[in-house]
């Protein structure tokens, strides 16, 4: 297999960093865990998820969700944030299905899609578990 100018400075950074007779078949065996990763059901789904969670607003909206239905202006008294700020997050947490919105007049409330957290939840389990698994088992 011919490598690029980049791969063959990694592969000369992992002959020097890992235990290795032959960098180059690690190499090959590190892009074949990359595709196996990649390929792992839900992998993409599990991922979108977890960043609607990187953001402490979006955690905090859906933690107030969770204890009640609210309207915009209600989540923006509490956390002291512009409007503008809070659509975006309730934006993305409403894309990942994870909150749903309705109109009542002319004021939008949301709620959380109780389905879609224990999915959530479920798929975040099995990866942990999976994941413990597999540190109990050479990765090849």
């Amino acid at each position: 297999m011919e490598y690029s100018k980049k791969e063959m400075e990694l592969i000369t950074t992992l002959s020097k960093c890992e235990d290795i007779e032959d960098a180059s078949k690690y190499y090959d065996k590190l892009l074949i865990y990359r595709k196996e990763i990649f390929n792992e059901p839900d992998f993409i789904d599990l991922s979108k998820q977890l960043e609607a969670f990187s953001h402490i607003d979006r955690i905090l909206i859906l933690r107030i969700l969770m204890k009640k239905d609210r309207c915009v202006c209600e989540l923006e008294a509490i956390l002291g944030k512009s409007q503008s700020n809070i659509s975006y997050h309730l934006r993305i947490l409403e894309n990942l299905n994870l909150i749903k919105g309705w109109k009542k007049g002319k004021f939008t409330h949301y709620s959380v899609v109780q389905k879609s957290l224990e999915n959530f939840k479920d798929l975040f389990n099995n990866w942990i578990s999976d994941e413990i698994f597999k540190q109990n088992t050479n990765a090849f």
